[in-house]
């Protein structure tokens, strides 16, 4: 399938990224994506704060800066109040005034499904670019944010999720990726990618599949919700997490330390999580140590080798 292009599409469909780049002059180029999805909480008001996040944090791991955004909404008109509606937007309007982007619009259709999310347009210097691909020999990667959302999210919809796992899930998938990308600014970060449905191994393997580097994974440094270690224990892995893991796992070599519900986790889908940061290995403890400033549990979980070329080793 051929698809339109020209000279000034600097990312477009031919790559695995987060979103498409078009360069409009020399110093600018503009980020845009869009995200929509199902409710995963049961608030209409966080439903919208997720929802927007989620979106906003394309344009994040790009290197980017989102200044406008547009509302996506299918709502079941005949089968839901409209204060369901007001809350969901209500929700995204306020963290999109959190992340200082502008509403410019949107479009609505009657579904017998609920979904909202955003298309959303940043801004970007051309050469300042971040993509997945750009991986360097001997780079580590930190991990923003912890692994377990999607588990818990199962947990929930099965009545099993303790109320205090429910708060910290949801206000965590609200949080933004704005200040991981504020503080990665300042380092030599060579590239970068959220984690989000594919989980952090199916993210990982866009990064380097058909490369000329191989990525080591240290399972026990990787950040994850307590709770959804004791979750997947009890078999509440979502369908998503052995779909992410049939169609990776060919590149996967699993050490065998490595125990069953850790690796149902790594390959969890995860809503609105952490941006994976590849940067050179002198800078990654600083980095690290800014990250941690700003109250983020992140962590260093892995390193860019050379050998075995395309594959993912988890240790």
């Amino acid at each position: 399938m051929e698809f339109p292009t020209d000279s000034n599409l600097i990312v477009g469909m031919d790559s695995m990224d987060d979103a498409g780049v078009y360069k409009i002059t020399d110093d600018i180029a503009i980020i845009q994506t869009v995200d929509f999805f199902t409710p995963i909480v049961d608030d209409p008001y966080w439903f919208g704060q997720i929802a927007a996040a989620n979106a906003l944090s394309d344009v994040y791991a790009m290197g980017g800066v989102p200044k406008t955004a547009m509302n996506i909404v299918c709502f079941p008109i005949d089968q839901m109040d409209i204060s369901i509606l007001r809350g969901i937007i209500q929700g995204g309007i306020d963290k999109m005034k959190e992340a200082d982007v502008v509403l410019a619009g949107g479009h609505s259709v009657e579904d017998k499904e609920l979904k909202y999310g955003l298309s959303v347009t940043g801004f970007i210097h051309p050469d300042r670019i971040l993509t997945k691909r750009n991986l360097k020999f001997g780079d580590r990667l930190i991990l923003t944010k912890p692994l377990g959302t999607g588990i818990i999210n199962t947990a929930i919809k099965g009545g099993l999720a303790s109320g205090e796992a429910i708060k910290f899930v949801t206000h965590f998938m609200a949080a933004l990726n704005r200040d991981a990308a504020q503080v990665m600014e300042g380092f030599p970060v060579n590239a970068c990618t959220d984690i989000t449905g594919f989980g952090l191994i199916g993210h990982v393997a866009e990064m380097v599949v058909d490369s000329d580097f191989g990525i080591d994974l240290w399972s026990e440094k990787i950040p994850i919700i307590p709770e959804a270690v004791n979750y997947a224990a009890m078999g509440l892995v979502p369908a998503g997490a052995y779909k992410n893991r049939e169609f990776r796992e060919c590149m996967v070599n699993i050490f065998p330390s490595v125990k069953q519900t850790v690796l149902d986790i790594l390959y969890d889908p995860q809503t609105s999580g952490g941006l994976l940061i590849c940067v050179d290995s002198k800078s990654a403890d600083d980095l690290l140590i800014r990250l941690k400033n700003k109250g983020m549990n992140a962590a260093i979980i892995g390193e860019v080798l050379s050998e075995p070329k395309g594959r993912i080793a988890v240790r």
